[in-house]
């Protein structure tokens, strides 16, 4: 061999990634950097705010700025700063709170700026409240409150920064911040089954209202949610931990069942006199409330079906301004705004989510947004029109657009590409957006764009793993058919890097449920996973069924009185048209992963005579969709009529235990209060009942996202020794 052709030898086998571990993927730092998270352009436009992990241990977050005109981040705050060496600590209502948000790491959770000055922000500690104060010194944290044995929660500035409310043991309390202000409770029934202010499990879990008060734009008044869940069944969930249980007992509607009575309230802020704002009988949830620009506080509802979803103002009387109706159910949203035009909202009328103009005072709306896909959702309005987000290639790109609100073609904003993911926020004024932007095997990138000028600011953001970008390759994007033979569904297929001769093995991904999807050239949490599996002799295929998100009208109603058909259906008509799309998959061994959705669908694929899979992984898997919450179940399936309801039967995991004949495995924690622990132990009683083998792993104290890196791992090796033993990648 010639020493050039050893050169290049040498060369090409040190450019090789070193092989990519499970070890890798869930220690710190992560392969994607230490990625911002709550980013926000501040009232004033001097900074931009985000919360990013600590250096030490990326699963403690910390408070964060850098000048929106350029210049270093710098750090403002952190826990240790504020907590001396003692434990932080959650009750268990903050705890819920924060699963709520899918927030699972510590440290400073929330933030937000107090008042328009750009001067300060407020965030919860430990029980307690603390403002950040930025000057010529650098910032200052100050201690607002010392009671931490009274959580103080969901903190809320008024509008001019002088004075703040937050929930005290179901109350709420107004703090004014000049020296020597002392707190001012408003409200003085709530308790163990009343609280003010707060977001009840069925708004913040399903609905996507994370909270219960809003603030009058002067500050002088508080529109504020009162929730009774006196007659809501009480759930009790033993958290097993591996020392103790903790019996924890848990306001939770399951399907049919009463939910939380809500009513709304206009309170004073300076001697807290209220008045009721009156809502029908029909209105079984309050989605989304807020001020008009004139005081007018209005509120979003919809009726228990959910297929109609009004908009009601309230004056001197409650007055309807919009409805929109669906004969399968309405999409919540966040997209009403005040124009100089009338109201911005959106529809799926058209068959597609499209944007539009409601006169408040009339009721009449005229078309806004006709772009070929579905909308997304608004980002803002401001003197150049609105500005958008909408889905591209099938769903499975986002892009940024802006549009006049007299109408006109819609522009994308600059930096447009295929195959990318971006979204954004923006400041008051919508003069300028915050962008997030990722592609696949790209983690997201934030950069601030001025709207009508050149060029962008590349915000804080560490670097990803070097490594990272040869783990990952870019997928083969596959249009595979829908059960119905006409409808095409999105999936990528990655291709196993270390293939012996002959035919191999694939792992299935899917989720498969409403609200949500996968298959996008957007960065993905599984990524390394997807890299790790391809290096292990694994071919990988990620797929969207009938019934899943960013889609058309048609497409996204498929799920409609339909759990475990329809995306069960498509799921096991992809996976047989693999084989003829792909060369050198075997058919006799297929696997699938998925988890909440996703373990419903991957344990109901195993409980099928027909199944394409030679063994599933099911995560926190719903299996009695009886169980399951009123808002998201009967949104989909209807009233469960005790369980009768066709509907309810036939998507029923534990009435199939009969029909397992391969392995599966079932993963939960124990503290999980999204999808509850009982939802396995039917299943395995079940099997049990009927002779089947299974395998079962349990997280104790771990919540619906098995948080943390240790349990993360062990979760990772348990499937990979699974796969291993029934798929056999390495023959």
């Amino acid at each position: 061999m010639s020493l050039l052709a050893a050169a290049c030898v040498t060369s090409a086998a040190l450019a090789q990634p070193s092989a990519l571990s499970l070890e890798r993927i869930t220690a710190d730092p992560p392969l994607a950097g230490r990625l911002p998270r709550q980013a926000e352009i501040s009232p004033g436009g001097q900074w931009v705010s985000f919360l990013r992990p600590s250096q030490a241990d990326s699963e403690v977050l910390e408070l964060w700025a850098q000048p929106a005109a350029g210049g270093e981040p710098r750090k403002l705050v952190a826990a240790a700063d504020l907590l001396g060496g003692a434990e932080q600590r959650l009750s268990e209502a903050e705890k819920m709170a924060l699963e709520r948000q899918r927030i699972s790491q510590r440290g400073i959770t929330g933030y937000q700026w107090c008042g328009g000055d750009d001067s300060a922000l407020l965030f919860p500690l430990s029980g307690d409240l603390y403002l950040v104060r930025l000057g010529a010194g650098g910032p200052q944290a100050q201690r607002l409150t010392n009671t931490p044995d009274a959580p103080k929660q969901d903190p809320r500035c008024a509008p001019d920064g002088k004075s703040l409310a937050y929930v005290q043991a179901g109350n709420l309390f107004v703090l004014p911040l000049a020296a020597g202000g002392q707190p001012r409770q408003l409200t003085s029934d709530g308790g163990a089954t009343v609280s003010w202010g707060l977001s009840e499990f069925i708004a913040a879990e399903e609905l996507g209202r994370q909270r219960g008060f809003w603030w009058s734009k002067d500050g002088k008044s508080l529109l504020a949610l009162r929730v009774d869940e006196s007659g809501v069944a009480v759930k009790t969930r033993a958290q097993i931990f591996a020392d103790r249980t903790a019996m924890t007992e848990q306001r939770y509607p399951a399907a049919g069942e009463a939910n939380a009575r809500v009513g709304a309230f206009v309170i004073a802020a300076a001697d807290g006199q209220r008045r009721e704002l009156p809502l029908p009988g029909t209105a079984e949830y309050v989605s989304r409330a807020g001020w008009f620009a004139d005081g007018t506080p209005w509120l979003q509802w919809f009726n228990r079906e959910q297929t109609r979803l009004t908009l009601t103002e309230f004056k001197a009387a409650p007055r309807d301004i919009a409805v929109e109706t669906d004969a399968a159910w309405v999409e919540t949203h966040d997209d009403l705004i005040e124009t100089p035009r009338g109201l911005l909202w959106p529809s799926e009328a058209s068959g597609r989510r499209q944007l539009l103009l409601i006169d408040r005072a009339t009721g009449a709306r005229t078309p806004l947004t006709q772009q070929p896909e579905a909308v997304a959702h608004a980002v803002c309005v401001g003197e150049r029109g609105v500005v958008f987000a909408a889905a591209g290639d099938l769903g499975k790109s986002q892009e940024l657009f802006v549009m006049p609100l007299a109408g006109g073609p819609a522009q994308p904003l600059p930096g447009a590409a295929a195959r990318q993911w971006r979204d954004a926020k923006a400041d008051r004024a919508c003069s300028r957006v915050l962008v997030t932007r990722s592609a696949w095997g790209q983690p997201p990138q934030l950069e601030l764009r001025g709207l009508g000028q050149g060029g962008a600011i590349a915000l804080a953001g560490d670097a990803p793993d070097p490594q990272l970008k040869s783990y990952t390759n870019v997928p083969l994007a596959l249009e595979l058919s829908a059960a119905d033979g006409r409808t095409p569904l999105n999936a990528f297929f990655f291709a196993p890097q270390a293939a012996r001769a002959g035919r191999y093995p694939v792992l299935v991904l899917a989720y498969g449920g409403p609200h949500a999807s996968t298959v996008s050239w957007g960065w993905g949490r599984d990524m390394p996973l997807i890299a790790y599996w391809q290096q292990r002799g694994y071919g990988v295929l990620t797929l969207d069924t009938r019934g899943m998100a960013h889609r058309d009208r048609e497409f996204t109603r498929a799920h409609f009185r339909a759990f475990g058909k329809t995306e069960v259906a498509d799921l096991f008509a992809a996976v047989r048209q693999l084989p003829g799309r792909v060369p050198g998959v075997d058919p006799a061994r297929i696997g699938f992963f998925g988890w909440s959705y996703g373990g419903f669908l991957g344990a109901r694929a195993m409980l099928d005579a027909d199944t394409p899979f030679a063994a599933a992984v099911a995560v926190a898997p719903v299996t009695d969709w009886t169980l399951y919450d009123t808002a998201y179940t009967e949104r989909y399936l209807g009233l469960p009529d005790g369980g009768k309801a066709a509907s309810y039967a036939s998507a029923n995991l534990p009435a199939r235990a009969g029909l397992l004949a391969g392995p599966l495995l079932l993963v939960h924690g124990t503290a999980d209060d999204n999808v509850l622990f009982e939802h396995s132990l039917r299943l395995v009683e079940a099997l049990q009942t009927a002779g089947k083998t299974f395998d079962l792993q349990i997280y104790p104290g771990k919540a619906h996202g098995i948080a943390g890196r240790a349990a993360r791992l062990h979760l990772y090796r348990t499937m990979d020794a699974f796969f291993e033993r029934h798929l056999k990648p390495g023959q």
